[in-house]
């Protein structure tokens, strides 16, 4: 052998390293995919199957926005229906249920946004493998998938889908995020009703309860039955209308700090904090900002935002945070103005949920059984004075001058129903000690009653109202009088000195208004991800 030659030959030491570098790669390469198989209990796809770029998990690389496509690909399972009979078609949506017929059929119903449709996956020739059908079977509920398949007509109504009249004859079935196979609540138990869960009890079968705390703790599960996908859908229908309405009405729509020097409310529920060495407050209303607005000549003005109470109140109606939905205005002589105002937006509210949520309510009320919430076109009206007789004529007595307890709001709203046939009202003219320090007192008893007024849903209260104090003398007395240290909101006050308008306003909990007319019994359903004094997460 020559020098050259000898040269060019790998040693028998190189290639050793070669050949362990090479099956090192090898073991590197099955221990990856014995690790992607237990995690999907299936592989990818089968590399020996001639269809298997039909199926399987979609690697991480196509999914980082590798290439556009046309949206316009895709259908929405609600679009779904009878006239799209041999059509090709691709959604995505995820997996709610798994049934496997032998092993050469499988049945998926693949939800989107509350609307779901069933998916056949079924072994034919050239078109669908045995691997396929198993990798259907294969994936955990709660997976979100690709489908792409022809629209086909059922001969009989799939009670198991909301779109009852179709289902997919699946093609190609694709996983974008497969979900963990055990579940912390299952969407089925989460989903089902008190009256489902006794009727199965007294018939021998025991149903899982899902109590309040376990769906909070897992609300991102919680949030994906039917009912809570209503409720926070109207809860959305209910922002745009307040916002729509009062801009149709000429109002502006405003953003005030929620980060302030002082309490806006009065009292000690506030939550105090260290600002840059300064001593602040989270904002219990906006209601000092949206005041001073009105004084800077911006007419009238509306803000959705939050609001932060620091009141110990373990009650099925508070929260720490919650959405206010706030309106101040100016008046041309009377808090009547604001109370036309409160009327009119409310019966168009209402009018509009019922006109254009009913896919919503449905499914809240499958869930949780309520009756329509009775309304009257004019509002009714009552002094406090009157509701307060209602209840003595019943044997209730009121404490002189002193607020309504939970049990005597709901007693009142039991009396006005059965009275006038409405369960919603406005009570007015409160007694003035029981107001914040920025209610206007009455002109005929100024000492004693004031020019507010509270409006009530099914008993509930869900607003607080009235003219406010324009004069800043007198917006310091009251100050003074209801504790608050009158230096904390001397921008506040001083924003009186340059020329006010009258004016007036009122405060809705947007998680109140959704409970109430929805007839839930806490306002934990219709938060989104609540706080109280116990919970901080998630």
């Amino acid at each position: 052998m020559s020098s050259s030659e000898s040269q060019v030959q790998p040693s028998s030491s190189e290639l050793s390293k070669k050949a362990a570098k090479k099956e090192a790669a090898k073991q590197e390469k099955l221990r990856r995919k014995q690790e992607y198989a237990a995690l999907s209990s299936t592989a990818v796809n089968d590399d020996n199957d001639p269809l298997g770029a039909n199926y399987g998990d979609i690697p991480l690389v196509e999914l980082q926005s590798k290439t556009p496509v046309d949206v316009n690909r895709w259908s929405r399972v609600e679009w779904l229906e009878t006239s799209m009979e041999g059509k090709n078609v691709m959604i995505r949506g995820r997996v709610q249920t798994i049934r496997p017929v032998g092993k050469k059929m499988v049945f998926l119903v693949i939800r989107e946004n509350g609307y779901t449709v069933q998916c056949l996956v079924q072994s034919q020739p050239d078109l669908v493998s045995i691997q396929m059908v198993k990798f259907a079977a294969s994936l955990s509920r709660e997976s979100i998938v690709d489908v792409e398949g022809n629209v086909s007509l059922p001969d009989a109504p799939i009670k198991a889908a909301t779109q009852q009249q179709v289902e997919v004859q699946v093609r190609k079935l694709y996983c974008v995020s497969r979900a963990v196979p055990n579940l912390p609540i299952n969407i089925e138990d989460a989903a089902r009703s008190e009256v489902e869960i006794e009727k199965a009890l007294q018939e021998g079968e025991q149903f899982v309860r899902v109590n309040q705390d376990t769906r909070l703790n897992f609300r991102v599960l919680d949030l994906r039955t039917p009912a809570n996908q209503g409720i926070f859908r109207i809860q959305s229908q209910v922002g745009n209308v307040f916002r729509q309405f009062l801009l149709s009405e000429g109002f502006i729509e405003i953003h005030t700090p929620k980060l302030i020097a002082g309490s806006s409310e009065g009292g000690a529920a506030v939550f105090r904090l260290d600002y840059k060495g300064q001593p602040a407050c989270l904002a219990q209303s906006p209601q000092l900002h949206k005041q001073m607005s009105i004084c800077g000549d911006l007419g009238r003005v509306f803000e959705i935002g939050p609001v932060f109470r620091a009141e110990d109140s373990y009650t099925h109606r508070h929260l720490c945070e919650f959405t206010g939905l706030d309106v101040e205005m100016e008046i041309k002589s009377h808090y009547f103005e604001v109370m036309d105002i409160v009327d009119r937006l409310f019966v168009a509210l209402f009018d509009n949920l019922n006109q254009n949520c009913q896919k919503e309510l449905e499914a809240v009320r499958k869930q949780y059984p309520f009756e329509p919430l009775k309304y009257l076109r004019q509002t009714l009206r009552l002094t406090y004075e009157e509701g307060v007789q209602m209840l003595k004529d019943v044997g209730i007595e009121i404490e002189p001058f002193g607020d309504l307890n939970t049990e005597s709001e709901r007693k009142l709203g039991q009396l006005v129903s059965e009275k006038y046939g409405t369960e919603f009202y406005i009570l007015y003219r409160y007694p003035l000690a029981i107001r914040p320090f920025y209610t206007m007192p009455c002109y005929d008893n100024p000492k004693e009653y004031s020019n507010s007024f509270d409006v009530f849903i099914r008993g509930e209260e869900i607003i607080s109202g009235a003219q406010r104090v324009h004069k800043p003398d007198l917006l310091e007395e009251r100050a003074v009088a209801c504790g608050i240290d009158v230096k904390t909101i001397s921008t506040y006050i001083d924003s009186f000195r340059y020329g006010a308008p009258l004016h007036g306003g009122f405060g809705v909990g947007l998680e109140r208004v959704i409970m109430l007319f929805c007839g839930l019994n806490n306002i934990r359903k219709t938060s989104l991800y609540p706080r109280d004094p116990l919970r901080l997460a998630p």
